[in-house]
């Protein structure tokens, strides 16, 4: 899932084909000669800098002699069809950054190389995010290899919660509202969320225990409607009322960032770098913003949350799959896990790589959040949900007023269909 939020969240599937910008073996160094073997790769428009694209194209190919890398930077838009063509021509790149919600859609096609045993032998798999990790395992077999991921924290106003007397951000739910209610009044508002911002409801159904659709025998059905589901639907109505988000629409319509940067909002729930555009915005808030991870049910562990990132894939059809594993091998360990976490303010693929971001306080806010990080049913078919998102007007209704239950069985029955088989 692109969910490059603003995420990199998950645009999906546009059908037209676009060109590749091209930075082309950035670091070849003479005397490699021509029996160097070259291998492509896709990678996605702003998921690292042009920098970092060369720093580790420099390096990967003075440590690796026989091997050139040809980097195409690729458009999200109508991603899902090229991806599709070449998995299915083989005559496509070697190497593919895909959204890791992606995963599922392209190995129904068959067409992606099996990373099983790289990914236990030479990767410390029981270390990757599951957010990540999970999406790219299908039916036991490991096609996608986590790279990057991002999450949502808490984005606040420090000048307002100061002014409110709280000197701490909450830990628990419990305090969370307790402190929105706080914030409320002399002309501030406690929290803007947006009536169907989806994505954060998630996270508070997976807290509960719930799923937004449960797999038996290789088929999904919706699960809106039990009673974890509900619970998690009863607690973002409850915050969602301390605030004047609109009930009609998601956190892009209007951006978020832009009614946070107005100055009289406390709080929104974002990914760190949504702060970038608050103060772009009104400069002013500068030295004033603050992060925490989304609160749990305890103070023990933070809420689950929506993992968004990339996992690499490898097409089965790859002229040069080998080597396409050297590098997935090089770009998934530690050395430049670390490098890209600090250049782009990501998320590590590995729990164990929390650290790296250790003094960054909204990336590590987001490190907290993504060691319970999810990311949505591993069905090949939830680009088809995404589509024509059942779970928005779920949300509306629920907000305006109809009873949770009757709305979430409907629901769930529209996510049972998108998800039939056909």
């Amino acid at each position: 899932m692109k969910n490059r939020p603003g995420p990199r969240c998950t645009a999906l599937l546009a059908a037209t084909a676009l060109a590749a910008t091209t930075l082309t073996g950035c670091g070849y160094l003479p005397g490699t000669g021509d029996s160097a073997t070259t291998v492509t790769v896709w990678l996605m428009k702003d998921s690292a800098s042009d920098g970092f694209v060369q720093r580790f194209t420099r390096q990967f190919e003075s440590e690796h002699k026989n091997i050139r890398l040809d980097v195409r930077i690729q458009e999200w838009g109508g991603i899902g069809a090229k991806v599709t063509g070449a998995l299915r021509s083989g005559d496509g790149p070697d190497l593919i950054e895909v959204g890791n919600t992606q995963v599922a859609m392209y190995a129904q096609s068959g067409g992606l190389r099996d990373l099983t045993l790289e990914s236990v032998r030479d990767l410390g798999s029981k270390d990757w995010l599951p957010g990540l990790a999970d999406p790219g395992s299908i039916n036991g077999a490991q096609y996608g290899i986590p790279w990057y991921a991002a999450n949502r924290v808490v984005i606040y106003n420090k000048d307002l919660f100061r002014d409110a007397g709280i000197t701490e951000p909450p830990r628990t739910r419990a305090q969370w509202i307790t402190d929105t209610e706080k914030l409320n009044g002399g002309g501030r508002q406690g929290i803007y969320l947006a009536g169907q911002d989806w994505y954060t409801l998630s996270g508070f159904i997976w807290d509960e225990g719930g799923e937004l659709a449960e797999e038996a025998g290789g088929n999904y059905t919706g699960a809106l409607d039990s009673p974890a589901a509900i619970r998690g639907m009863d607690f973002y109505k409850e915050l969602q009322g301390l605030g004047r988000g609109p009930k009609n629409s998601d956190e892009a319509h209007p951006q978020q960032a832009d009614v946070f940067a107005g100055g009289d909002v406390a709080q929104i729930v974002a990914v760190p770098g949504t702060a970038q555009t608050i103060l772009k915005s009104n400069p002013q808030l500068k030295g004033r913003l603050g992060f925490f991870p989304i609160p749990g049910r305890t103070a023990a562990r933070p809420s689950a949350v929506f993992t968004g990132g990339s996992d690499l894939i490898i097409p089965d059809k790859a002229r040069h799959g080998d080597a396409a594993v050297t590098v997935v091998e090089a770009l998934a360990g530690r050395k430049w896990q670390t490098e890209l976490a600090r250049t782009m303010s990501y998320v590590p693929n590995k729990t164990t790589l929390a650290g790296v971001v250790k003094g960054e306080e909204g990336t590590a806010a987001m490190a907290a959040g993504a060691a319970r990080g999810r990311a949505t049913p591993n069905s090949p078919r939830w680009a088809a949900v995404e589509a024509d998102n059942p779970i928005k007007p779920y949300m509306t209704d629920v907000l305006t007023g109809e009873d949770a239950a009757t709305a979430a069985r409907k629901a769930s029955k529209l996510l049972t269909d998108e998800l039939v088989d056909r």
